[in-house]
Protein backbone atom coordinates (compact mmCIF):
# COMPACT_ATOMS: atom_id res chain seq x y z
CA UNK A 1 0.00 0.00 0.00
CA UNK A 2 1.11 3.62 -0.49
CA UNK A 3 -0.18 5.76 1.30
CA UNK A 4 1.80 8.89 0.21
CA UNK A 5 3.62 9.42 3.50
CA UNK A 6 6.87 9.27 2.09
CA UNK A 7 9.53 11.15 3.93
CA UNK A 8 6.79 12.90 6.25
CA UNK A 9 7.38 13.70 9.66
CA UNK A 10 5.76 12.07 11.95
CA UNK A 11 5.52 11.82 15.89
CA UNK A 12 3.72 8.69 17.51
CA UNK A 13 3.48 9.00 21.29
CA UNK A 14 2.97 6.03 23.57
CA UNK A 15 5.42 4.11 21.06
CA UNK A 16 7.45 1.79 22.90
CA UNK A 17 4.73 -1.29 22.42
CA UNK A 18 1.21 -2.25 21.64
CA UNK A 19 -0.89 -0.03 19.01
CA UNK A 20 1.96 3.13 19.03
CA UNK A 21 4.79 0.35 18.63
CA UNK A 22 2.25 -1.12 15.51
CA UNK A 23 1.37 2.39 14.11
CA UNK A 24 4.92 3.50 13.91
CA UNK A 25 6.22 0.47 12.43
CA UNK A 26 3.47 1.00 9.77
CA UNK A 27 4.65 4.49 8.96
CA UNK A 28 7.85 3.68 8.30
CA UNK A 29 7.23 1.08 6.22
CA UNK A 30 5.44 3.55 4.03
CA UNK A 31 8.55 5.69 4.10
CA UNK A 32 7.85 8.33 6.87
CA UNK A 33 10.18 9.45 9.06
CA UNK A 34 9.02 8.78 12.58
CA UNK A 35 9.78 10.26 16.30
CA UNK A 36 8.90 7.36 19.02
CA UNK A 37 8.21 8.62 22.35
CA UNK A 38 7.20 6.78 25.79
CA UNK A 39 8.68 7.17 28.85
CA UNK A 40 10.96 4.02 29.36
CA UNK A 41 14.15 4.08 27.62
CA UNK A 42 14.67 0.38 27.29
CA UNK A 43 11.71 -0.77 25.67
CA UNK A 44 11.94 2.54 23.44
CA UNK A 45 14.80 1.54 22.28
CA UNK A 46 14.36 -1.62 21.01
CA UNK A 47 11.00 -0.23 19.33
CA UNK A 48 13.25 2.15 17.68
CA UNK A 49 15.59 -0.70 16.53
CA UNK A 50 12.21 -3.10 15.25
CA UNK A 51 11.09 0.40 13.25
CA UNK A 52 14.51 0.91 11.49
CA UNK A 53 14.27 -2.21 10.21
CA UNK A 54 10.74 -1.97 8.94
CA UNK A 55 11.54 1.15 7.04
CA UNK A 56 14.94 -0.23 5.57
CA UNK A 57 13.70 -0.41 2.32
CA UNK A 58 11.65 2.34 2.56
CA UNK A 59 13.95 5.35 3.20
CA UNK A 60 12.38 5.71 6.84
CA UNK A 61 14.43 7.79 9.53
CA UNK A 62 13.69 7.21 12.83
CA UNK A 63 14.39 8.66 15.54
CA UNK A 64 13.29 8.38 19.80
CA UNK A 65 12.71 10.62 22.93
CA UNK A 66 12.05 9.20 26.18
CA UNK A 67 9.77 11.75 27.77
CA UNK A 68 7.00 11.75 29.83
CA UNK A 69 4.06 13.02 28.20
CA UNK A 70 2.09 14.52 31.42
CA UNK A 71 5.43 16.86 31.87
CA UNK A 72 3.93 20.13 30.94
CA UNK A 73 7.38 21.01 29.26
CA UNK A 74 7.17 17.57 27.12
CA UNK A 75 5.35 19.01 24.11
CA UNK A 76 8.02 21.25 23.29
CA UNK A 77 10.50 18.93 23.77
CA UNK A 78 9.02 16.65 21.62
CA UNK A 79 8.02 18.65 18.76
CA UNK A 80 11.17 20.53 18.75
CA UNK A 81 13.41 17.38 18.41
CA UNK A 82 10.84 16.34 15.19
CA UNK A 83 11.90 19.87 14.04
CA UNK A 84 15.53 19.31 14.37
CA UNK A 85 15.45 15.31 13.26
CA UNK A 86 13.34 15.73 10.12
CA UNK A 87 12.66 19.59 9.55
CA UNK A 88 9.40 20.21 10.61
CA UNK A 89 6.40 18.17 11.69
CA UNK A 90 3.45 17.00 9.57
CA UNK A 91 1.91 13.82 11.66
CA UNK A 92 0.79 13.65 15.35
CA UNK A 93 -0.30 10.56 16.86
CA UNK A 94 -1.38 10.89 20.29
CA UNK A 95 -1.58 7.58 21.50
CA UNK A 96 0.04 7.55 24.84
CA UNK A 97 -2.62 6.43 27.77
CA UNK A 98 -2.99 3.40 30.33
CA UNK A 99 -5.52 2.37 32.74
CA UNK A 100 -6.52 -0.63 34.87
CA UNK A 101 -9.01 -2.44 36.92
CA UNK A 102 -10.60 0.13 39.36
CA UNK A 103 -14.45 0.30 41.19
CA UNK A 104 -15.85 3.87 40.64
CA UNK A 105 -15.80 3.96 44.47
CA UNK A 106 -12.38 2.83 44.98
CA UNK A 107 -11.21 5.82 42.54
CA UNK A 108 -9.18 8.85 44.63
CA UNK A 109 -8.82 12.03 43.28
CA UNK A 110 -5.17 11.60 42.68
CA UNK A 111 -6.45 8.85 39.82
CA UNK A 112 -8.97 10.95 38.51
CA UNK A 113 -6.38 13.71 38.02
CA UNK A 114 -3.49 11.22 36.63
CA UNK A 115 -6.05 10.10 33.61
CA UNK A 116 -7.10 13.87 32.61
CA UNK A 117 -3.21 14.49 32.77
CA UNK A 118 -2.39 11.33 30.38
CA UNK A 119 -5.51 11.46 28.18
CA UNK A 120 -6.84 15.39 28.31
CA UNK A 121 -4.27 18.02 28.36
CA UNK A 122 -1.10 15.75 27.00
CA UNK A 123 -2.71 15.70 24.01
CA UNK A 124 -3.99 18.90 24.30
CA UNK A 125 -0.02 20.31 24.92
CA UNK A 126 1.13 18.33 21.98
CA UNK A 127 -1.82 19.83 19.44
CA UNK A 128 -1.16 23.37 20.75
CA UNK A 129 2.29 22.73 19.80
CA UNK A 130 2.34 20.87 16.80
CA UNK A 131 -0.68 22.68 14.57
CA UNK A 132 1.35 25.98 13.60
CA UNK A 133 4.53 24.55 12.86
CA UNK A 134 1.82 22.18 10.44
CA UNK A 135 0.66 25.26 8.97
CA UNK A 136 3.61 26.89 8.67
CA UNK A 137 4.36 23.32 5.94
CA UNK A 138 1.28 23.81 4.44
CA UNK A 139 -1.17 21.02 6.21
CA UNK A 140 -1.00 18.21 8.66
CA UNK A 141 -2.79 15.33 10.18
CA UNK A 142 -3.21 14.84 14.10
CA UNK A 143 -4.80 11.65 15.30
CA UNK A 144 -6.16 11.09 18.68
CA UNK A 145 -6.23 7.51 19.94
CA UNK A 146 -9.12 7.54 22.06
CA UNK A 147 -11.55 4.41 23.30
CA UNK A 148 -14.67 2.47 22.47
CA UNK A 149 -14.71 3.44 26.70
CA UNK A 150 -15.20 7.18 25.59
CA UNK A 151 -18.39 6.27 23.11
CA UNK A 152 -19.64 3.63 25.52
CA UNK A 153 -18.50 4.20 29.17
CA UNK A 154 -17.82 1.38 31.31
CA UNK A 155 -17.66 0.94 35.78
CA UNK A 156 -14.23 -0.45 35.43
CA UNK A 157 -12.54 2.75 35.24
CA UNK A 158 -14.80 5.53 34.89
CA UNK A 159 -11.69 8.08 35.10
CA UNK A 160 -10.27 6.34 32.02
CA UNK A 161 -14.09 6.10 30.43
CA UNK A 162 -14.63 10.16 30.91
CA UNK A 163 -11.26 11.51 30.05
CA UNK A 164 -11.44 9.43 26.98
CA UNK A 165 -15.09 10.79 26.75
CA UNK A 166 -13.15 14.18 26.91
CA UNK A 167 -10.44 13.62 24.19
CA UNK A 168 -13.36 12.95 21.92
CA UNK A 169 -14.84 16.27 22.36
CA UNK A 170 -11.03 17.94 22.09
CA UNK A 171 -10.11 16.45 19.00
CA UNK A 172 -13.69 17.84 17.60
CA UNK A 173 -13.03 21.31 19.21
CA UNK A 174 -9.57 21.31 17.60
CA UNK A 175 -10.93 19.56 14.17
CA UNK A 176 -13.05 23.01 13.82
CA UNK A 177 -10.28 25.65 14.69
CA UNK A 178 -7.87 23.85 12.75
CA UNK A 179 -9.60 22.00 9.50
CA UNK A 180 -9.54 25.91 7.98
CA UNK A 181 -5.87 26.18 8.23
CA UNK A 182 -5.05 22.56 6.67
CA UNK A 183 -4.65 20.78 9.82
CA UNK A 184 -7.31 17.98 10.05
CA UNK A 185 -7.83 16.37 13.69
CA UNK A 186 -9.33 13.11 13.93
CA UNK A 187 -9.75 10.46 16.19
CA UNK A 188 -9.73 6.50 16.36
CA UNK A 189 -11.53 4.92 19.08
CA UNK A 190 -10.66 0.61 19.54
CA UNK A 191 -12.44 -1.14 21.35
CA UNK A 192 -10.38 -4.27 23.13
CA UNK A 193 -7.36 -4.60 21.65
CA UNK A 194 -5.08 -8.21 22.14
CA UNK A 195 -2.07 -5.87 23.52
CA UNK A 196 -0.01 -6.41 26.38
CA UNK A 197 -2.48 -3.74 28.64
CA UNK A 198 -4.55 -6.25 28.11
CA UNK A 199 -3.08 -9.72 27.98
CA UNK A 200 0.59 -8.71 29.51
CA UNK A 201 1.21 -10.20 33.25
CA UNK A 202 -1.14 -8.42 36.05
CA UNK A 203 -3.01 -6.25 33.22
CA UNK A 204 -6.51 -5.62 32.28
CA UNK A 205 -7.33 -9.77 31.90
CA UNK A 206 -5.89 -10.77 35.11
CA UNK A 207 -7.31 -8.10 36.92
CA UNK A 208 -10.74 -8.74 35.49
CA UNK A 209 -9.78 -12.14 36.91
CA UNK A 210 -8.87 -11.26 40.34
CA UNK A 211 -11.78 -9.52 40.50
CA UNK A 212 -15.04 -12.27 39.51
CA UNK A 213 -13.43 -15.04 39.54
CA UNK A 214 -11.58 -17.60 37.30
CA UNK A 215 -8.84 -17.00 34.86
CA UNK A 216 -7.44 -14.44 32.85
CA UNK A 217 -7.82 -16.62 29.65
CA UNK A 218 -11.80 -16.80 30.90
CA UNK A 219 -11.82 -13.02 30.83
CA UNK A 220 -10.71 -12.43 26.97
CA UNK A 221 -12.87 -15.18 26.13
CA UNK A 222 -15.95 -13.45 28.13
CA UNK A 223 -14.67 -9.95 26.41
CA UNK A 224 -14.39 -11.62 23.12
CA UNK A 225 -17.78 -12.58 23.20
CA UNK A 226 -18.89 -9.37 23.82
CA UNK A 227 -17.63 -8.18 20.27
CA UNK A 228 -19.87 -8.27 17.58
CA UNK A 229 -16.70 -10.09 15.60
CA UNK A 230 -16.37 -12.48 18.23
CA UNK A 231 -12.58 -11.80 19.33
CA UNK A 232 -10.57 -8.94 20.60
CA UNK A 233 -8.36 -6.67 17.71
CA UNK A 234 -4.78 -7.02 16.94
CA UNK A 235 -2.60 -4.13 17.10
CA UNK A 236 -2.37 -3.70 13.10
CA UNK A 237 -5.86 -3.85 12.41
CA UNK A 238 -5.74 -0.31 14.51
CA UNK A 239 -2.66 0.54 12.95
CA UNK A 240 -3.49 0.76 9.66
CA UNK A 241 -7.00 3.29 10.46
CA UNK A 242 -4.58 5.77 12.48
CA UNK A 243 -1.89 5.55 9.40
CA UNK A 244 -4.83 5.93 6.65
CA UNK A 245 -6.23 8.68 9.07
CA UNK A 246 -2.47 10.25 8.91
CA UNK A 247 -2.17 10.36 4.65
CA UNK A 248 -3.28 12.31 1.75
CA UNK A 249 -5.87 9.93 1.26
CA UNK A 250 -7.80 11.06 4.21
CA UNK A 251 -7.97 14.62 2.59
CA UNK A 252 -11.74 15.11 3.47
CA UNK A 253 -12.18 13.58 6.68
CA UNK A 254 -12.31 15.91 9.75
CA UNK A 255 -13.47 16.10 13.28
CA UNK A 256 -14.12 12.07 13.45
CA UNK A 257 -14.28 9.71 15.75
CA UNK A 258 -13.31 5.75 13.55
CA UNK A 259 -14.80 3.06 15.91
CA UNK A 260 -12.26 0.43 15.42
CA UNK A 261 -14.20 -2.44 17.80
CA UNK A 262 -15.33 -5.28 16.19
CA UNK A 263 -18.49 -3.90 16.71
CA UNK A 264 -18.30 -3.47 20.44
CA UNK A 265 -20.17 0.16 20.72
CA UNK A 266 -23.81 -0.68 19.77
CA UNK A 267 -24.53 2.55 17.95
CA UNK A 268 -23.56 5.01 15.19
CA UNK A 269 -21.48 7.31 16.85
Amino acid sequence: MDLRLRASACVVTGASGGIGLATARLLCTEGAHVLLVARRPRPLDGAADECRRAGADSGARVDRLAADVTDPQAAHAVVQRCQERFGGIDVLVNNAGTTSTRPLEDLRDEEWHAQWELNVMAPLRLMREAAPRMVHRGAGRIVNVASSSGKRPGLNNAAYSVTKSAQLSLSRVFADAWAPRGVLVNAVAPGPVATPLWTGPGRLAEQAAARGGGSAREAIEAMARRVPVGRLGSEDEIAIVIALLCSPAASFVAGAAWSVDGGYVPQFL
